[in-house]
């Protein structure tokens, strides 16, 4: 692709990008609102569903937030019922944090809500569409997952 057509590529996707965010975003919020956490506590949850019990030091570098900021956010989802909180018999100084009943219920019920609405919106896309669109995505994932954040 030569650098015109790039910067037209580019243009283009900075045109639609944001139209697809902020729609996708209003039905995550009202997800989210509707079983009152904030999006920082679903994705801690969320993260936690995948990778099981977690030191507090690890959820706050996943998050790329202080760990005093992830003690406010776990002691929320804690209050809230949806975590654990989980002590080292070796060492009381290590706090792991873990998701509860609720917490997993919670989840599955965001994921049934989400499930919706792919379906909703990828019905209206042909088959080979839909795997053309997971083929780019992971394309752009491991692209993304190589590179090192700016500094």
């Amino acid at each position: 692709m030569t650098e015109s057509r790039l910067i037209e590529f580019a243009d283009n996707l900075e045109e639609i990008m944001p139209v697809l965010m902020k729609k996708f975003a209003r039905y995550q919020v009202s997800e989210l609102s509707q079983s009152q956490i904030t999006l920082p506590q679903f994705l801690i949850l969320n993260c936690l569903a995948h990778s099981g019990e977690s030191k507090m030091k690890d959820l706050a570098a996943f998050m790329h937030v202080t760990t005093a900021a992830m003690t406010g956010i776990v002691d929320r989802l804690v209050r809230d019922g949806y975590l654990k909180r989980l002590y080292d018999s070796q060492d009381r100084r290590i706090i792991k944090a873990d998701l509860t009943v609720k917490g997993k219920e919670l989840l599955s019920k965001i994921r049934q809500q989400r499930r919706k609405l792919v379906i909703k919106v990828f019905s209206k896309i042909s088959d080979q569409d839909r795997r053309d669109y997971l083929r780019i995505l992971r394309q752009i994932s491991e692209v993304l997952t190589e590179e090192k954040p700016a500094s």
